[in-house]
C-alpha cells in the first residue's frame, strides 16, 4: 500500500514537472514583446519615401549653429527646435525675456523655417539648473531637486513639479510665452516625464502626484498655446517600469493628451532596446490617437545609443552603417509618428541623414546672416 502510494505521488510529480516544462518552453517574455520588430525594416534605404512626416533639425541650446546651416535651403526641414531653458526666459521673478526666441523666429522666417520651442526645466547633466534663481527659495521648498544616480553622482536637477506653487509659477511662464509666441511658432514641447531610475528622496513627492502634476503642466500648456502645435514628452515614469509594473501612470499620461488635444513624444529612438519599446514606442504602436506623435533622434541614436551611455568605443563610430533609413520608416510605420527632430550631431548628420534628404540644384541659403 505504501509503495503505490509512493510510485503514485511520483508519477504525479513528474506529470507536474513535464507540464511546467512545456508550459515554461512555450512562455513568451512580454517584455520582449517587439525586441525584433525593427527587422522588418532592414532593407529601408534612401532617399526617404514621401510621406506627411515634418522634419525639423533639433540644435539642443546652441541656437548660434543656424547660421549658414543646411536645414536653411533644404525643403525636407520645416524649421529648428531648439531649446530654452526657464531660468534665461525669466530671470527675474514675473519679468519674461524673449528676445532669443523671437530673434530666432525673425532669422527663420527669412528661409521659409518655423521655430518649434522645447521648453527646458530639468538638466541630466553635472550643475546645470533650468530653474530661475528666484524658485529656489523656502517659499517653493527649494524649487528643485539634485538627480543623484545609484553611484551618488549628480546627473542634473529637476524642479519640482509636484510642487503646487512651482506648477503656477511654471503655468504663468506659458501664459506669457502664450501672448507673446502663439502664432509666431510651430509648437512647443515640454521636456520628457523621466527623472531617472532612483528613488527620489523629497517627503513631499509620490509618484500618483507626480502624475497629476505632468497633466496640470499640460493643461496649462493647452491653454497658453491654442494656435501652436503642443507636445508633451512622456518617456518614462516614476514608479513604474513597463511591462511588469504597470500602474497606469505613463498610460494615463497618453490618455490625457488624447483627451484635451496635447500631442504626445519623447527623446531618444531606439528600436533595439527594451526600455524604449516598452514604454513610449509601445505606447504609440498599441494605440489609435488623433493628436500628433513625435519622436527626437538625439545624442548617439544615430549609432544606436544615447547620449547617457557615456563613451563610446572608436569601433562603433567608424564602423558604423546608416542607420537613418530605417529609424525613419520604423518611425513612420510602426510609430506613427508626425514630427521628427534629427540632432545636428557631427557627423552623422550631414553624413548619414543629409543623403537621405539631397539639397535641392538651387541653393538659395543666405550664408551671411546671423542668428543673434
Amino acid at each position: 500500500m505504501h509503495q503505490g502510494i509512493t510510485r503514485g505521488l511520483l508519477i504525479l510529480g513528474l506529470t507536474f514537472l513535464l507540464s511546467f516544462q512545456s508550459a515554461f518552453a512555450n512562455w513568451e517574455n512580454p517584455a520582449n514583446k517587439y525586441l525584433d520588430a525593427h527587422k522588418a525594416y532592414d532593407s529601408a534605404t534612401c532617399p526617404f519615401k514621401p510621406s506627411a512626416i515634418q522634419h525639423y533639425v533639433y540644435f539642443a541650446r546652441d541656437r548660434s549653429k543656424l547660421k549658414g546651416h543646411p536645414l536653411l535651403s533644404h525643403p525636407a526641414f520645416a524649421g529648428a527646435q531648439i531649446m530654452y531653458q526657464w531660468a534665461e526666459l525669466e530671470p527675474e521673478r514675473g519679468k519674461y525675456d524673449f528676445s532669443n526666441i523671437l530673434a530666432d523666429i525673425k532669422f527663420l522666417k527669412k528661409y521659409n523655417k518655423s521655430l518649434f520651442i522645447q521648453l527646458q526645466d530639468v538638466t541630466f547633466y553635472g550643475d546645470a539648473i533650468a530653474a530661475p534663481d528666484y524658485l529656489r527659495s523656502k517659499e517653493f521648498d527649494g524649487g528643485v531637486i539634485e538627480q543623484v544616480n545609484k553611484s551618488g553622482k549628480s546627473e542634473g536637477w529637476a524642479v519640482k513639479r509636484w510642487n503646487p506653487k512651482v506648477r503656477q509659477r511654471f503655468a504663468l511662464l506659458l501664459n506669457a510665452m502664450g501672448k507673446a509666441l502663439d502664432g509666431k511658432i510651430a509648437g512647443i514641447n515640454l521636456q520628457e516625464t523621466a527623472l531617472g531610475d532612483y528613488e527620489i528622496k523629497d517627503k513631499t513627492f509620490n509618484n500618483k502626484l507626480y502624475a497629476d502634476a505632468i497633466k496640470a503642466n499640460m493643461l496649462a500648456l493647452k491653454n497658453a498655446f491654442p494656435r501652436a502645435t503642443k507636445i508633451q514628452y512622456a518617456n518614462f515614469m516614476p514608479g513604474e517600469w513597463l511591462p511588469w509594473e504597470d500602474k497606469g501612470y505613463l498610460k494615463s499620461i497618453y490618455a490625457y493628451g488624447e483627451e484635451i488635444g496635447v500631442g504626445l513624444g519623447g527623446p531618444d529612438l531606439m528600436f533595439t532596446r527594451k526600455g524604449q519599446l516598452n514604454h513610449t514606442i509601445a505606447m504609440m504602436h498599441e494605440n489609435s490617437f488623433s493628436v500628433p506623435f513625435s519622436i527626437a533622434i538625439q545624442d548617439g541614436n544615430y549609432i544606436g545609443y544615447t547620449g547617457a551611455d557615456g563613451a563610446i568605443a572608436d569601433s562603433v563610430k567608424t564602423q558604423r552603417v546608416n542607420l537613418v533609413p530605417k529609424l525613419y520608416e520604423f518611425a513612420r510605420d510602426f510609430m506613427g509618428v508626425k514630427i521628427m527632430f534629427w540632432v545636428d550631431q557631427a557627423p552623422y548628420f550631414e553624413e548619414d541623414l543629409l543623403p537621405c534628404l539631397p539639397l535641392p540644384a538651387n541653393n538659395n541659403a543666405k550664408k551671411d546672416d546671423n542668428a543673434d
